[in-house]
């Protein structure tokens, strides 16, 4: 199930969400042979509206299993986007797509957790 806002519920108040999202759902192909995300995304989210935007703060964690591009040595990295921040526009041009009420935030963090992988993945740096 995708990471997904329903907007009916932030007519009120803020919302706070939590969880763990499969990976899955996030579709990481990094086409990385020394990076692979197996375990699932830990969120824990808060979303205001803003005017005519989402505002979307709090963590995402994901833990990859790495390959050392030195000694080929397999080992664990902990990606933590903390603090993570998203601004997302509900009209005009660049708004986000709205379908059944909902926002579905997925890609966004695809985007921003493939932005943090490790480029060459060492298991020490010296």
């Amino acid at each position: 199930m995708p990471l997904t806002v329903n907007l009916r519920h932030l007519e009120n108040d803020n919302l706070a969400m939590s969880g763990e999202l499969p990976v899955a759902e996030l579709d990481l192909d990094a086409r990385d042979e020394m990076v692979r995300a197996t375990q699932p995304l830990q969120y824990d989210l808060e979303i205001d509206v803003l005017d005519d935007s989402l505002l979307v703060q709090g963590s995402l964690q994901v833990t990859l299993d790495c390959q050392c591009v030195r000694c080929l040595k397999d080992f664990k990295f902990d990606l933590g986007l903390d603090p993570w921040t998203l601004h997302l526009p509900l009209a005009g041009e660049e708004a986000v797509s709205i379908k059944n009420d909902c926002v579905d935030l997925t890609p966004l963090v695809r985007e921003d957790i493939l932005l943090g992988f490790p480029q060459h993945p060492l298991c020490k740096m010296d």
